[in-house]
């Protein structure tokens, strides 16, 4: 629990003027930092440091690799740093890692400098993707948490929509270390006011939980008790499957269509393709709380199968474009799902710890994703190999999101 809280009382989620939505718009600038330059970013960092310095896919694929298992090892302590030294804190913390990481990458000369930009990219990561949104937003949502988690990873479909493109113009007119610099300092000039003047300290939502209890259960106890639930285990392993397939496949999109249908029309599909991750995902929060969550999972996972089958065997531009747009119709769901899948099924007083194991565990396994599917276009000479055994992977995440298991009494 944070120190000092405030004392409780009544809170309407709903209205407008509840200070919690001051936060999901932070969140939401947030994410569309952390996803462009950490994120989307990714794949705009591979074809460019192909094209200035020669190096092989694999290389640079596993340089991401580093930066996602590294980070994956910082996201589950978010929560932990959070509580501790409270949101404000935490999302200038963030801001400032991912500013200094896009620097970074800017001025990589050398293999070696572009692991050490990796680094330094996980902690920006770290502090500016779905752990730090979820926690935060936890702390003041309860009864609207999956809809204001949702609204504010829209920012992160954003950061796909206006940075890619954006970052793509900037490296053409500018350079690629110019284009960093300038995303690095406008980062710091829109976020660090916002979070100082909007970011205060959070009502206690369940402080009337906490005074009924004699002990609560400690961060280790809740990721122990995960670990061994039939229902948390199938909802991570299924989502870190598809999100291993899906990071892989976003992160070399420009790579794999940029000799097909040229820089330009790839930079639009990717574009089109987080366009669509937000049409999905507002449509998708209209009638959550009526569907099946898993049910809706699996389907998800199975349209993306769909869609790369398509990417893999049809090269005209338009058909190309419009499976990146069924494939992004899902991107931003799979994103927002476990954490509604979480909200749902766990208790609201652990949702920050479990929902940033859910993460790391999710982040260890996609980190591989980029390595992965680099070093099999390398080794077979083209991406359909790589793009297959994504589209396995899906198929089979869409048959374990089904398997819930039996229930268990609540986490107190």
């Amino acid at each position: 629990m944070l120190d000092n809280p405030r004392p409780t009382a009544p809170i309407d989620e709903s209205s407008l003027g509840y200070e919690g939505w001051r936060i999901v718009a932070v969140c939401f600038l947030l994410a569309t930092f952390g996803w462009g330059l950490g994120f989307y970013g990714q794949s705009v960092y591979v074809a460019e440091l192909q094209r200035a310095r020669g190096w092989p896919a694999s290389l640079i694929s596993s340089g991401t690799t580093f930066f996602y298992l590294f980070g994956a090892l910082l996201v589950v302590f978010v929560g932990e740093a959070v509580r501790k030294y409270g949101p404000r804190l935490s999302l200038i913390a963030g801001t400032l890692a991912m500013s200094a990481a896009a620097v970074a990458i800017g001025a990589v000369r050398e293999p070696w400098q572009l692991y050490l930009a990796d680094a330094v990219l996980a902690f920006g990561w770290a502090g500016t993707s779905l752990a730090m949104i979820t926690n935060t937003i936890s702390l003041w949502f309860d009864q609207k948490r999956g809809m204001a988690i949702s609204l504010a990873l829209n920012g992160a479909s954003f950061g796909g929509i206006v940075g890619v493109p954006l970052l793509v113009t900037l490296i053409g007119h500018i350079g690629f270390a110019s284009a960093m610099y300038a995303a690095a300092g406008a980062m710091l000039v829109l976020l660090l006011p916002v979070i100082l003047i909007l970011v205060g300290r959070p009502p206690d939502l369940h402080g009337w939980q906490t005074t009924a209890k004699a002990k609560p259960q400690s961060s280790t106890q809740i990721r122990a008790w995960a670990l061994r639930d039939v229902g948390f285990l199938t909802v991570t392993i299924a989502f870190a499957l598809v999100l291993f397939a899906q990071v892989g496949f976003i992160v070399h999109l420009i790579s794999f269509l940029d000799p097909v249908i040229g820089r330009e029309r790839a930079a639009v599909a990717v574009a089109v393709l987080t366009a669509m991750a937000v049409i999905g995902r507002v449509l998708f929060s209209l009638v959550i709380d009526r569907l099946n969550q898993r049910l809706a999972s699996a389907l998800s996972f199975l349209s993306q199968a769909a869609a790369l089958c398509v990417v893999i065997n049809l090269h005209n531009d338009y058909v190309l474009i419009a499976a990146c747009a069924v494939f992004g119709f899902s991107v931003g769901n799979l994103i927002t799902l476990p954490s509604l899948i979480v909200q749902q099924e766990f208790d609201s007083a652990a949702f920050g710890v479990l929902i940033s194991l859910n993460t790391a565990i999710n982040q260890v396994t996609y980190a591989f994703g980029p390595g992965v599917v680099g070093f099999l276009r390398d080794w077979s000479g083209g991406y359909t190999l790589p793009f297959y055994l994504c589209i396995a992977l899906e198929v089979v995440a869409a048959a374990l999101i089904m398997v819930r298991g039996t229930p268990r009494a609540k986490l107190s």
